[in-house]
């Protein structure tokens, strides 16, 4: 059991209040030291699908575990029952935590449980998370930002309200001004997203890379371009979860895939980008 560094006054969670917390994209390691505070102080937790399983071993023994995980095109409680639940909890006078993958307010409803909290009446924190767009890429050997290729990145989900490529969203635009596009719970709607995108006038060609699993031991990274990013997906029979980077940024992998270096595997190249003139760099 890992235990926290005694010199810190770390925040005490109080009876009838819900703490929000990132649990991280899958590796236990992510999970912060204030999510781990919160797990080890907790009556009841409320996690979710992508929660990695041995972070739960940290819960006291008699913490009650409740599974409210949702993923889809399969059984899934609906978002006003655990809402719902978590308030029923609260005011039973449980300290209750609400572990999400990822972080709570990226792409995780966070925002709308912790609404129904304020509304209910009870009290609240937050508890920031690692996200799957970063961490998760990171450990496939993917910067979502690189000073020699994007200044900007944008973040969107797959899906909206209606299970659908969210239709809010204006993707000629979104083609057309962010170099770097990462993609949450996309897997359903990539045909819509890919079609989308290359209608808006994105090259067919773009490198594109999709990591299934993301940070866990059963991580997977497809590298693909835009154009065959469905097929090459469907022939590996990839499945959620997964995170999907589109853009040439996803070409740094080619040197900076970590975890294959760690296995004896050099580099496949040592300027992906074309743009080094010189074995060091300018640093300052």
């Amino acid at each position: 059991m890992p235990t926290l560094p005694a010199n810190t006054d770390w925040p005490v969670m109080q009876p009838g209040w819900v703490w929000l917390v990132g649990a991280g994209p899958g590796d236990a390691g992510l999970l912060t030291l204030h999510g781990l505070n919160a797990i080890q102080q907790a009556d009841v937790i409320v996690y979710d699908a992508l929660v990695g399983e041995d972070i739960l071993k940290w819960a006291k023994p008699d913490t009650q575990i409740d599974y409210a995980g949702k993923r889809g095109g399969k059984p899934s409680p609906k978002q006003r029952d655990i809402s719902l639940k978590l308030i029923e909890y609260a005011k039973a006078g449980k300290r209750v935590l609400r572990l999400k993958g990822g972080d709570p307010f990226v792409f995780g409803r966070g925002g709308e449980e912790a609404q129904t909290l304020v509304e209910a009446g009870v009290n609240f924190r937050i508890v920031p998370g690692i996200s799957a767009g970063i961490g998760g890429l990171a450990y496939a050997g993917i910067p979502v930002t690189h000073r020699d290729v994007n200044q900007a990145v944008t973040f969107v989900t797959g899906h909206d309200a209606s299970g659908n490529a969210p239709s809010a969203v204006n993707w000629r635009a979104l083609a057309e001004s962010s170099p770097v596009i990462v993609c949450y719970m996309s897997m359903k709607t990539l045909p819509t997203i890919v079609a989308s995108l290359i209608e808006g006038g994105r090259d067919g060609a773009e490198p594109v890379a999709i990591v299934t699993n993301a940070t866990r031991s059963n991580q997977n990274v497809l590298e693909t371009t835009l154009a065959c990013a469905v097929e090459d997906a469907a022939a590996a029979t990839l499945a959620p979860p997964a995170i999907i980077c589109i853009g040439r940024v996803t070409l740094m992998r080619q040197t900076l895939d970590w975890m294959s270096q760690m296995t004896g595997e050099a580099p496949r190249s040592l300027d992906p980008l074309g743009v080094r003139d010189g074995d060091i760099r300018d640093v300052s």
